[in-house]
Protein backbone atom coordinates (compact mmCIF):
# COMPACT_ATOMS: atom_id res chain seq x y z
CA UNK A 1 0.00 0.00 0.00
CA UNK A 2 1.29 3.46 -0.91
CA UNK A 3 0.09 6.28 1.32
CA UNK A 4 0.16 9.95 0.30
CA UNK A 5 -0.02 12.40 3.22
CA UNK A 6 1.45 15.51 1.59
CA UNK A 7 -1.68 17.25 0.35
CA UNK A 8 -0.41 20.66 1.50
CA UNK A 9 2.35 20.33 -1.10
CA UNK A 10 -0.05 19.46 -3.90
CA UNK A 11 -3.26 17.53 -4.54
CA UNK A 12 -4.29 15.09 -7.27
CA UNK A 13 -6.36 16.54 -10.08
CA UNK A 14 -10.09 16.15 -9.48
CA UNK A 15 -12.06 14.44 -12.28
CA UNK A 16 -14.18 17.58 -12.68
CA UNK A 17 -11.08 19.68 -13.27
CA UNK A 18 -9.59 17.14 -15.66
CA UNK A 19 -12.82 17.04 -17.67
CA UNK A 20 -13.02 20.84 -17.89
CA UNK A 21 -9.40 21.05 -19.02
CA UNK A 22 -9.79 18.28 -21.60
CA UNK A 23 -12.84 19.96 -23.09
CA UNK A 24 -11.04 23.29 -23.28
CA UNK A 25 -7.96 21.72 -24.84
CA UNK A 26 -10.00 19.95 -27.51
CA UNK A 27 -12.71 22.49 -28.25
CA UNK A 28 -11.68 25.97 -27.11
CA UNK A 29 -8.55 27.09 -28.95
CA UNK A 30 -9.45 30.74 -29.57
CA UNK A 31 -7.65 33.70 -28.02
CA UNK A 32 -9.90 35.21 -25.35
CA UNK A 33 -8.91 38.71 -26.49
CA UNK A 34 -10.23 38.15 -30.02
CA UNK A 35 -13.62 39.62 -30.88
CA UNK A 36 -14.76 36.83 -33.22
CA UNK A 37 -16.78 33.80 -32.15
CA UNK A 38 -13.75 31.60 -31.45
CA UNK A 39 -12.28 34.23 -29.16
CA UNK A 40 -15.58 34.85 -27.42
CA UNK A 41 -15.92 31.12 -26.76
CA UNK A 42 -12.61 31.23 -24.91
CA UNK A 43 -13.63 34.39 -23.07
CA UNK A 44 -16.81 32.66 -21.93
CA UNK A 45 -14.73 29.91 -20.35
CA UNK A 46 -12.66 32.52 -18.51
CA UNK A 47 -15.76 34.38 -17.37
CA UNK A 48 -17.33 31.20 -16.05
CA UNK A 49 -14.17 30.26 -14.15
CA UNK A 50 -13.92 33.80 -12.76
CA UNK A 51 -17.40 33.48 -11.30
CA UNK A 52 -16.65 30.00 -9.90
CA UNK A 53 -13.52 31.23 -8.13
CA UNK A 54 -15.29 34.35 -6.85
CA UNK A 55 -18.17 32.31 -5.45
CA UNK A 56 -15.74 30.19 -3.42
CA UNK A 57 -14.42 33.23 -1.52
CA UNK A 58 -17.51 35.46 -1.42
CA UNK A 59 -16.24 37.89 -4.04
CA UNK A 60 -17.30 39.43 -7.36
CA UNK A 61 -16.02 37.85 -10.56
CA UNK A 62 -14.76 41.20 -11.82
CA UNK A 63 -12.33 41.31 -8.89
CA UNK A 64 -10.53 38.09 -9.85
CA UNK A 65 -7.14 38.32 -11.58
CA UNK A 66 -5.90 35.03 -13.02
CA UNK A 67 -2.23 34.19 -12.42
CA UNK A 68 0.10 31.20 -12.70
CA UNK A 69 -0.36 30.30 -9.02
CA UNK A 70 0.17 31.36 -5.43
CA UNK A 71 3.71 32.63 -5.84
CA UNK A 72 2.82 34.99 -8.67
CA UNK A 73 -0.31 36.13 -6.83
CA UNK A 74 1.71 36.94 -3.72
CA UNK A 75 4.33 38.78 -5.77
CA UNK A 76 1.72 40.80 -7.63
CA UNK A 77 0.05 41.77 -4.37
CA UNK A 78 3.23 42.81 -2.54
CA UNK A 79 5.03 44.48 -5.42
CA UNK A 80 1.90 45.86 -7.01
CA UNK A 81 0.56 47.54 -3.90
CA UNK A 82 3.88 48.82 -2.53
CA UNK A 83 4.67 50.38 -5.92
CA UNK A 84 1.22 51.95 -6.15
CA UNK A 85 1.41 53.24 -2.57
CA UNK A 86 4.99 54.40 -2.97
CA UNK A 87 3.85 57.40 -4.98
CA UNK A 88 1.68 58.41 -2.04
CA UNK A 89 4.55 58.04 0.42
CA UNK A 90 3.41 54.71 1.89
CA UNK A 91 5.77 52.10 0.38
CA UNK A 92 6.19 50.19 3.65
CA UNK A 93 5.35 46.53 4.22
CA UNK A 94 4.61 44.43 7.32
CA UNK A 95 4.72 40.62 7.10
CA UNK A 96 4.92 37.81 9.64
CA UNK A 97 7.90 35.56 10.25
CA UNK A 98 5.91 32.43 9.37
CA UNK A 99 4.93 33.44 5.85
CA UNK A 100 5.59 31.22 2.86
CA UNK A 101 8.83 32.04 1.08
CA UNK A 102 6.77 33.49 -1.78
CA UNK A 103 5.98 36.35 0.60
CA UNK A 104 9.16 36.43 2.70
CA UNK A 105 11.58 36.41 -0.24
CA UNK A 106 9.51 39.02 -2.07
CA UNK A 107 9.59 41.19 1.06
CA UNK A 108 13.37 40.78 1.28
CA UNK A 109 13.71 41.73 -2.37
CA UNK A 110 11.64 44.85 -1.78
CA UNK A 111 13.73 45.70 1.28
CA UNK A 112 16.90 45.58 -0.83
CA UNK A 113 15.30 48.19 -3.08
CA UNK A 114 14.64 50.53 -0.18
CA UNK A 115 11.13 49.46 0.82
CA UNK A 116 10.67 49.67 4.61
CA UNK A 117 9.87 46.11 5.74
CA UNK A 118 8.92 44.93 9.22
CA UNK A 119 8.70 41.23 10.14
CA UNK A 120 6.41 40.26 13.01
CA UNK A 121 7.46 37.14 14.95
CA UNK A 122 4.67 34.71 15.89
CA UNK A 123 3.86 33.64 19.41
CA UNK A 124 5.18 30.22 20.52
CA UNK A 125 1.68 28.93 19.84
CA UNK A 126 2.14 29.64 16.14
CA UNK A 127 -0.33 32.55 16.09
CA UNK A 128 0.55 36.08 15.01
CA UNK A 129 -0.68 38.58 17.60
CA UNK A 130 -2.76 41.39 16.00
CA UNK A 131 -1.45 43.87 18.60
CA UNK A 132 2.15 43.15 17.59
CA UNK A 133 1.23 43.70 13.95
CA UNK A 134 -0.52 46.96 14.77
CA UNK A 135 2.48 48.21 16.73
CA UNK A 136 4.67 47.99 13.60
CA UNK A 137 2.30 49.85 11.28
CA UNK A 138 3.45 53.41 10.71
CA UNK A 139 2.34 56.26 8.49
CA UNK A 140 4.66 54.81 5.81
CA UNK A 141 3.10 51.33 5.86
CA UNK A 142 1.02 50.68 2.77
CA UNK A 143 0.42 46.95 3.08
CA UNK A 144 0.19 44.22 5.72
CA UNK A 145 0.56 40.67 4.37
CA UNK A 146 -0.42 37.80 6.68
CA UNK A 147 -1.19 34.22 5.67
CA UNK A 148 -4.62 32.81 6.53
CA UNK A 149 -3.24 29.47 7.71
CA UNK A 150 0.35 28.33 7.97
CA UNK A 151 1.36 25.74 5.42
CA UNK A 152 3.50 23.80 7.91
CA UNK A 153 1.53 23.84 11.16
CA UNK A 154 -1.96 24.56 9.84
CA UNK A 155 -2.41 27.32 12.45
CA UNK A 156 -5.22 29.66 11.39
CA UNK A 157 -4.30 33.31 11.86
CA UNK A 158 -6.66 36.04 13.18
CA UNK A 159 -6.72 37.84 9.86
CA UNK A 160 -10.00 39.68 10.52
CA UNK A 161 -8.56 41.30 13.66
CA UNK A 162 -5.31 42.09 11.87
CA UNK A 163 -7.22 43.62 8.94
CA UNK A 164 -9.25 45.83 11.27
CA UNK A 165 -6.09 47.06 13.00
CA UNK A 166 -4.36 47.73 9.68
CA UNK A 167 -7.27 49.61 8.18
CA UNK A 168 -7.54 51.76 11.29
CA UNK A 169 -3.98 52.88 10.54
CA UNK A 170 -4.49 53.42 6.81
CA UNK A 171 -2.83 50.24 5.50
CA UNK A 172 -4.22 47.65 3.09
CA UNK A 173 -4.27 43.92 3.89
CA UNK A 174 -3.21 41.00 1.71
CA UNK A 175 -3.83 37.45 2.81
CA UNK A 176 -2.05 34.41 1.39
CA UNK A 177 -4.93 31.92 1.56
CA UNK A 178 -3.27 29.20 -0.50
CA UNK A 179 -3.70 26.68 2.35
CA UNK A 180 -7.26 27.62 3.28
CA UNK A 181 -9.17 28.19 0.05
CA UNK A 182 -11.22 25.05 -0.47
CA UNK A 183 -10.57 23.86 3.10
CA UNK A 184 -12.33 26.43 5.29
CA UNK A 185 -15.20 28.82 4.49
CA UNK A 186 -13.91 32.20 3.31
CA UNK A 187 -15.77 35.46 2.81
CA UNK A 188 -13.27 38.15 1.85
CA UNK A 189 -15.63 40.96 2.77
CA UNK A 190 -16.56 39.51 6.16
CA UNK A 191 -12.84 39.16 6.91
CA UNK A 192 -12.27 42.76 5.83
CA UNK A 193 -9.53 42.01 3.30
CA UNK A 194 -8.20 43.94 0.31
CA UNK A 195 -6.30 41.22 -1.56
CA UNK A 196 -6.20 37.42 -1.35
CA UNK A 197 -4.01 34.82 -3.10
CA UNK A 198 -5.05 31.29 -4.03
CA UNK A 199 -3.62 28.39 -6.03
CA UNK A 200 -5.56 25.70 -7.90
CA UNK A 201 -3.30 22.75 -7.19
CA UNK A 202 -3.91 23.04 -3.45
CA UNK A 203 -7.60 22.12 -3.89
CA UNK A 204 -7.54 19.48 -6.62
CA UNK A 205 -7.03 21.80 -9.56
CA UNK A 206 -4.10 21.99 -12.00
CA UNK A 207 -0.62 23.27 -11.27
CA UNK A 208 0.20 26.55 -12.98
CA UNK A 209 -3.15 28.24 -12.33
CA UNK A 210 -4.10 30.60 -9.53
CA UNK A 211 -5.71 33.93 -8.82
CA UNK A 212 -5.37 37.15 -6.91
CA UNK A 213 -8.56 38.67 -5.61
CA UNK A 214 -8.32 42.47 -5.60
CA UNK A 215 -11.05 44.40 -3.84
CA UNK A 216 -12.73 46.84 -6.18
CA UNK A 217 -10.97 50.20 -6.06
CA UNK A 218 -7.65 48.83 -4.76
CA UNK A 219 -4.67 50.16 -6.70
CA UNK A 220 -2.22 47.51 -7.92
CA UNK A 221 0.63 48.20 -10.34
CA UNK A 222 0.98 45.45 -12.96
CA UNK A 223 4.19 43.42 -12.72
CA UNK A 224 3.80 41.62 -16.04
CA UNK A 225 3.36 44.34 -18.64
CA UNK A 226 2.25 44.10 -22.24
CA UNK A 227 -1.36 43.72 -23.31
CA UNK A 228 -4.50 44.65 -21.41
CA UNK A 229 -5.48 41.19 -20.24
CA UNK A 230 -6.93 40.80 -16.73
CA UNK A 231 -8.01 44.44 -16.71
CA UNK A 232 -4.42 45.53 -17.35
CA UNK A 233 -3.19 43.89 -14.15
CA UNK A 234 -1.53 40.83 -15.69
CA UNK A 235 -0.55 40.92 -19.35
CA UNK A 236 -0.28 37.81 -21.52
CA UNK A 237 -2.64 35.44 -23.28
CA UNK A 238 -4.58 33.52 -20.63
CA UNK A 239 -4.07 29.77 -20.19
CA UNK A 240 -7.68 28.86 -20.92
CA UNK A 241 -7.49 25.09 -20.18
CA UNK A 242 -5.71 25.60 -16.84
CA UNK A 243 -8.13 28.34 -15.83
CA UNK A 244 -11.05 26.09 -16.78
CA UNK A 245 -9.57 23.49 -14.44
CA UNK A 246 -9.19 26.09 -11.71
CA UNK A 247 -12.83 27.07 -12.07
CA UNK A 248 -14.04 23.48 -11.96
CA UNK A 249 -11.90 22.77 -8.88
CA UNK A 250 -13.34 25.86 -7.20
CA UNK A 251 -16.88 24.72 -7.92
CA UNK A 252 -16.08 21.26 -6.56
CA UNK A 253 -14.50 22.74 -3.43
CA UNK A 254 -17.53 24.90 -2.76
CA UNK A 255 -19.84 21.90 -3.00
CA UNK A 256 -17.76 19.51 -0.91
CA UNK A 257 -15.97 21.80 1.55
CA UNK A 258 -17.93 20.88 4.66
CA UNK A 259 -17.86 17.14 3.97
CA UNK A 260 -14.16 17.16 3.10
CA UNK A 261 -13.27 19.10 6.25
CA UNK A 262 -15.21 16.70 8.46
CA UNK A 263 -13.61 13.69 6.77
CA UNK A 264 -10.00 14.86 6.97
CA UNK A 265 -10.50 16.33 10.44
CA UNK A 266 -11.65 12.99 11.81
CA UNK A 267 -8.74 11.15 10.22
CA UNK A 268 -6.19 13.80 11.24
CA UNK A 269 -7.33 13.62 14.85
CA UNK A 270 -7.17 9.81 14.81
CA UNK A 271 -3.70 9.91 13.29
CA UNK A 272 -2.47 12.40 15.89
CA UNK A 273 -3.96 10.51 18.81
CA UNK A 274 -2.50 7.25 17.54
CA UNK A 275 0.98 8.68 17.10
CA UNK A 276 1.01 10.36 20.51
CA UNK A 277 -0.21 7.15 22.16
CA UNK A 278 2.23 4.83 20.37
CA UNK A 279 5.38 6.99 20.15
CA UNK A 280 6.87 8.52 23.28
CA UNK A 281 8.40 12.01 23.36
CA UNK A 282 6.27 13.43 20.58
CA UNK A 283 4.47 16.77 20.49
CA UNK A 284 2.08 18.45 18.06
CA UNK A 285 3.36 21.88 17.08
CA UNK A 286 0.63 24.56 17.19
CA UNK A 287 -1.63 21.84 18.54
CA UNK A 288 -3.45 24.14 20.98
CA UNK A 289 -4.70 26.71 18.47
CA UNK A 290 -7.28 26.57 15.66
CA UNK A 291 -5.85 24.71 12.68
CA UNK A 292 -6.86 23.69 9.20
CA UNK A 293 -8.52 20.30 9.67
CA UNK A 294 -6.12 18.34 7.49
CA UNK A 295 -2.74 19.40 8.91
CA UNK A 296 -0.59 18.01 11.71
CA UNK A 297 3.01 18.99 12.45
CA UNK A 298 4.64 16.61 14.93
CA UNK A 299 8.11 16.66 16.47
CA UNK A 300 9.73 13.30 17.26
CA UNK A 301 12.39 14.06 19.87
CA UNK A 302 15.68 12.29 19.26
CA UNK A 303 15.04 11.73 15.54
CA UNK A 304 16.36 13.62 12.53
CA UNK A 305 13.33 14.58 10.48
CA UNK A 306 14.98 13.93 7.11
CA UNK A 307 15.95 10.42 8.16
CA UNK A 308 12.41 9.61 9.30
CA UNK A 309 10.95 11.06 6.11
CA UNK A 310 13.20 8.82 3.99
CA UNK A 311 12.43 5.78 6.16
CA UNK A 312 8.71 6.36 5.73
CA UNK A 313 9.11 6.85 1.99
CA UNK A 314 10.86 3.48 1.75
CA UNK A 315 7.74 2.02 3.36
CA UNK A 316 5.56 3.73 0.74
CA UNK A 317 4.41 6.60 2.98
CA UNK A 318 4.84 10.16 1.70
CA UNK A 319 5.01 12.99 4.24
CA UNK A 320 6.99 16.24 4.44
CA UNK A 321 9.39 18.16 6.64
CA UNK A 322 7.74 21.44 5.69
CA UNK A 323 7.10 23.51 2.60
CA UNK A 324 7.68 21.69 -0.69
CA UNK A 325 9.10 24.95 -2.04
CA UNK A 326 11.96 24.65 0.45
CA UNK A 327 12.91 21.10 -0.46
CA UNK A 328 16.62 20.44 -0.92
CA UNK A 329 17.62 22.46 2.11
CA UNK A 330 18.85 20.89 5.34
CA UNK A 331 17.93 23.96 7.35
CA UNK A 332 15.27 23.50 10.05
CA UNK A 333 11.84 24.97 9.34
CA UNK A 334 11.89 28.77 9.45
CA UNK A 335 8.32 28.59 10.75
CA UNK A 336 9.17 26.49 13.81
CA UNK A 337 12.31 28.56 14.42
CA UNK A 338 10.25 31.76 14.28
CA UNK A 339 7.92 30.25 16.90
CA UNK A 340 10.96 29.98 19.17
CA UNK A 341 10.94 26.20 19.41
CA UNK A 342 14.20 24.51 20.49
CA UNK A 343 16.36 22.58 18.00
CA UNK A 344 15.12 19.30 19.47
CA UNK A 345 11.70 20.14 18.01
CA UNK A 346 12.59 22.11 14.89
CA UNK A 347 14.97 19.43 13.60
CA UNK A 348 12.67 16.49 14.31
CA UNK A 349 9.36 17.76 12.91
CA UNK A 350 7.31 16.11 10.18
CA UNK A 351 4.18 17.46 8.52
CA UNK A 352 1.30 15.09 7.86
CA UNK A 353 -1.31 16.67 5.57
CA UNK A 354 -4.39 14.68 4.61
CA UNK A 355 -6.85 15.03 1.76
CA UNK A 356 -10.27 13.96 0.58
CA UNK A 357 -8.92 10.64 -0.82
CA UNK A 358 -7.26 9.67 2.49
CA UNK A 359 -8.72 6.52 4.07
CA UNK A 360 -8.83 4.88 7.48
CA UNK A 361 -6.72 2.05 6.09
CA UNK A 362 -3.98 4.52 5.16
CA UNK A 363 -3.99 6.01 8.65
CA UNK A 364 -3.79 2.49 10.06
CA UNK A 365 -0.79 1.79 7.85
CA UNK A 366 1.07 4.84 9.17
CA UNK A 367 0.30 3.89 12.77
CA UNK A 368 1.49 0.36 12.06
CA UNK A 369 4.83 1.37 10.54
CA UNK A 370 5.82 4.62 12.27
CA UNK A 371 6.57 3.53 15.88
CA UNK A 372 9.19 0.94 14.91
CA UNK A 373 10.88 3.35 12.51
CA UNK A 374 11.13 6.04 15.18
CA UNK A 375 12.55 3.59 17.71
CA UNK A 376 15.11 2.31 15.22
CA UNK A 377 16.27 5.83 14.34
CA UNK A 378 16.44 6.83 17.99
CA UNK A 379 18.59 3.80 18.71
CA UNK A 380 20.95 4.77 15.90
CA UNK A 381 21.16 8.33 17.21
CA UNK A 382 22.10 7.01 20.66
CA UNK A 383 24.91 4.84 19.29
CA UNK A 384 28.49 6.20 19.13
CA UNK A 385 29.15 7.60 15.64
CA UNK A 386 32.12 5.27 15.14
CA UNK A 387 29.82 2.27 15.63
CA UNK A 388 27.19 3.74 13.26
CA UNK A 389 29.80 4.29 10.52
CA UNK A 390 31.26 0.80 10.82
CA UNK A 391 27.89 -0.87 10.76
Amino acid sequence: MRVYLDFNATTPLAPEAADAMTTALREVFGNASSVHAFGQQAKAVLDAAREQVAALIGADGAEIVFTSGGTESDGLALRGVTEAFGAAGRPGLVVSGIEHEAVLNTARSLARRGCPVEIVPPEPSGIVDPDRVAALITERTGLVSIMHANNETGAIQPVAEIAAAAHARGALVHVDAVQTVGKVPIDVHALGLDLLSLSAHKFYGPKGAGALWVRRGTRVTAQMTGGRQERSRRAGTENVPAIAGLGAAAARARATLAADAAHVGRLRDRLEAGILARVADTVVNAGQVPRVANTSNISFTGVEAESLLIALDLEGIAVSTGSACSSGTLEPSHVLKAMGLPPSRTQSALRFSLGAPTTDAEVDRVLEVLPALVEKLRALMRMPQSVVRSS
